[in-house]
C-alpha cells in the first residue's frame, strides 16, 4: 500500500471513527426530540417505510433485476447484482450476530441496563439496525461501481433509517454504525468478487 492510499484511508478511519462517537453522544438528544415532535401521518408512513425497508424485499429486488440482467445476456450487471445480494446477506447477517451478543434495548424499551450482553429477544436487539446494514449493504455495491446511481439510491438506506429512528426501534448510533458496517461489506464484495472477476475476464482474453 502506497503512502498516499494509507493517507487516505487513515483519514477514512478517523472520520468515521468521530462520526461514531459523536452519534452515540447525541444518541438521547436526537430521540427526544424525535419524540417530541410525532406526527400520526408521519409516524404511519414511517411504519410503511419500515415494513418494506427490511432485507425481504431488498433481496427480491435484487433477484428480480438479476434475472432481467441475465435473460437480456448483461453479464457485468448480472455479477453487480449478485454481489449486492451478497453483501446485502452478509451485512444482514453480521448484523443479526452483534444484535445477539450485544444486547442492546431499543428505545421503546424502559430499562435502566441499555447493554444486556447475550439476549434473543428482539426488544433488545437495536444495535446496529438490521434494516440499514442490509440496505446499505446492497445500494454500497452500486455506489462503488457506478457513483452516480448508487449515490442517488443512498437515498433509500437513509430514509429507511430515519424510520427506524422515527418509529422508536433504534438510536442514531444503531443507524449510523449499521450503515458503516453496510459500506464495509459493499466495499470487500467489490473488492474480492468485482475484482476477481475483472481479472478472470482480463486473463480469458489474453
Amino acid at each position: 500500500m502506497n503512502r498516499r492510499r494509507l493517507f487516505f484511508w487513515s483519514i477514512a478511519i478517523l472520520v468515521v471513527a468521530v462520526l461514531i462517537g459523536v452519534a452515540f453522544y447525541f444518541d438521547d438528544s436526537v430521540q427526544r426530540f424525535i419524540a417530541a415532535h410525532q406526527s400520526r401521518a408521519l409516524r404511519n408512513f414511517m411504519q410503511d417505510v419500515s415494513k418494506i425497508g427490511d432485507w425481504p424485499e431488498h433481496f427480491v429486488l435484487g433477484l428480480i433485476l438479476a434475472a432481467v440482467a441475465w435473460w437480456r445476456g448483461n453479464k457485468k450487471w448480472t455479477r453487480v447484482f449478485v454481489c449486492m445480494l451478497i453483501a446485502l446477506s452478509i451485512a444482514g447477517l453480521t448484523g443479526r450476530v452483534l444484535k445477539m451478543t450485544t444486547g442492546r434495548a431499543r428505545p421503546s424499551v424502559k430499562t435502566e441496563q441499555a447493554w444486556s450482553g447475550v439476549h434473543f429477544s428482539s426488544k433488545y436487539h437495536a444495535f446496529p439496525s438490521g434494516h440499514v446494514a442490509a440496505s446499505t449493504g446492497f445500494f454500497g455495491v452500486l455506489l462503488f461501481v457506478r457513483r452516480r446511481i448508487g449515490l442517488a439510491c443512498m437515498a433509500i438506506p437513509i430514509l429507511i433509517g430515519f424510520s427506524r429512528m422515527y418509529v422508536a426501534a433504534h438510536y442514531l448510533s444503531d443507524v449510523v454504525c449499521a450503515a458503516v458496517l453496510g459500506i464495509v461489506c459493499a466495499l470487500v464484495v467489490v473488492r474480492w468478487l468485482l475484482k476477481t472477476a475483472k481479472v478472470e475476464h482480463l486473463t480469458s482474453n489474453n
